[in-house]
């Protein structure tokens, strides 16, 4: 009898002794959950499995849409290393002719759909305003305006743009009256702007941005410019011109003294060209012996490829972003420039390969990447682009500066369900139209008021033709309305301004 009761006690205690060890460990894996559970949780969350490589992106109430994952990618702003800076660049924006077409028909915020969330997760993204926000204004004498509602604006600056460069050929498209309401305008939805002012003094102000501890300064300057009478002046509304080096690199020499980063973004080079001219190299080495860090630059309507000078990184041409469409495939080709900038005054640079075409740029299939980065690898002076879009010193490929012909148009499109953005049509007003072409190919749009269509841009002579513009270091006067045009170039002589 003893030991049978020996005997059940000793049961009992196993019994229990099972039942503590078991509730100890479910407590332990209660407290610290496996990180395959974590990933699965955060898998399951996002609504996908994961996949390798994919990376999903979506909008404010936009379909979602499977990117590849770039492995240079900006890291999203609150994630970001304490000790860096991301900025994202894209090139030539309007709200214009075809454009504004599609955008009343789709949405304002039809151009951002794909793109928005590259550009959100930079802390700061930049874009060359290619055009006037305004509703008045009288239209210049010139073969090309552009003039754009301001009901364009909160897109923009919802899809993540804090910044725009307003030195360019554009901006006084409708006159003093409507750079004045550009400013405003952009000035009401707060876009710092860049490259112009109601004078000299605020045209070739900088604007000081601050994130992650950094303090960066941005300044805009333009090479291409219509007529003299465009440039800033003492008491006079108008433009940041760099035909001049002298009001530039004293903003520069300015900037650097209450900045820990100088970023120029500049408007130049020949349209159509994808190897900066002479100019463009003598200008973006002027700019960083001054003091600049990083130059960003735009104007030819296709990509231009990169240097690395001193150290310091020059991007020639970032294309069109949002802007008419034309038969050209180069001017299909875009890109957002991502640079991750240090203290130290570094910056690393990837690529996001764009294609745009009926005012929507989106990400380049996986398949045409590589051939991009190739091209850009091609046209850089001593830069390769890796198969992930990471910017790299390379060997040198000394430019064949001022030898290339303008890059020509495809065979009309004849098919009768084209690329989306153009039509088969060879010409009209329609949304997402290609231009007509007269016999050398070139666009030859019948209302010159409308519709630059990522062309040559001819601009008409007044007098004997161009003005020389002040040699470097000139003091330059306050100009009237009356002055010469020299769109084309800086020197008559030297054609590296506008294509003719």
């Amino acid at each position: 009898m003893e030991n049978k009761f020996q005997k059940t006690l000793w049961v009992k205690i196993g019994v229990l002794t099972l039942v503590t060890v078991g509730s100890f460990a479910y407590l332990l894996q209660s407290l610290e959950p496996s990180n395959a559970g974590s990933a699965g949780e955060n898998n399951q969350q996002a609504g996908k499995a994961p996949v390798k490589g994919v990376e999903l992106l979506s909008t404010d109430g936009a379909d979602k849409q499977k990117e590849p994952a770039s492995p240079n990618a900006v890291p999203n702003a609150a994630a970001a290393n304490a000790d860096r800076v991301n900025l994202a660049f894209v090139g030539d924006v309007m709200f214009s002719d075809n454009v504004e077409g599609i955008l009343k028909q789709n949405g304002y915020d039809y151009p951002y759909k794909f793109v928005k969330p590259y550009l959100e997760k930079a802390d700061f993204a930049v874009a060359n305003l290619e055009t006037p926000i305004t509703a008045r204004g009288t239209a210049q004498v010139k073969e090309y305006t552009y003039r754009s509602s301001p009901a364009a604006l909160p897109k923009l600056k919802k899809a993540g743009v804090g910044l725009v460069n307003l030195a360019n050929n554009h901006s006084m498209d409708f006159g003093e009256e409507g750079l004045l309401d550009t400013m405003d305008n952009l000035d009401a939805q707060g876009i710092l702007r860049v490259g112009a002012g109601r004078n000299t003094e605020e045209a070739y102000k900088y604007a000081l941005v601050e994130k992650n501890g950094f303090k960066i300064a941005f300044l805009g300057f333009s090479r291409v410019i219509p007529d003299t009478s465009w440039y800033s002046g003492k008491s006079k509304p108008g433009l940041a011109e760099t035909y001049s080096t002298k009001l530039p690199l004293e903003a520069i020499d300015k900037a650097k003294a209450d900045a820990d980063m100088v970023v120029v973004i500049a408007h130049w080079g020949e349209e159509r060209k994808d190897v900066p001219g002479r100019e463009q190299t003598r200008l973006a080495h002027l700019y960083i012996d001054e003091g600049a860090d990083l130059v960003v630059a735009s104007h030819p309507h296709v990509l231009q490829g990169f240097e690395q000078y001193k150290g310091k990184w020059i991007a020639y041409s970032l294309g069109n972003f949002i802007f008419t469409t034309n038969d050209i495939p180069a001017t299909w080709e875009s890109m957002i420039l991502q640079a991750s900038c240090t203290k130290q005054k570094a910056c690393d640079l990837s690529v996001v390969p764009i294609v745009t075409k009926g005012a929507q740029p989106v990400r380049m299939p996986d398949e045409d990447a590589p051939k991009l980065f190739s091209k850009l690898s091609r046209i850089s002076y001593n830069a390769d682009v890796d198969k992930d879009g990471k910017v790299t010193v390379g060997p040198e490929r000394p430019f064949q500066q001022d030898a290339q012909e303008p890059l020509k148009a495809v065979p009309p499109v004849t098919d009768k369900k084209p690329a989306s953005g153009i039509t088969a049509s060879p010409g009209g007003k329609g949304t997402g139209t290609s231009p007509a072409k007269d016999k050398n190919g070139t666009d030859a749009a019948k209302d010159k008021k409308t519709g630059e269509a990522s062309g040559k841009e001819k601009t008409p002579a007044s007098g004997n033709g161009s003005a020389k513009p002040p040699a470097d270091g000139a003091k330059k006067s306050e100009t009237s309305a009356g002055s010469k045009t020299h769109e084309k170039t800086a020197d008559p002589a030297k054609k590296n301004g506008e294509a003719p």
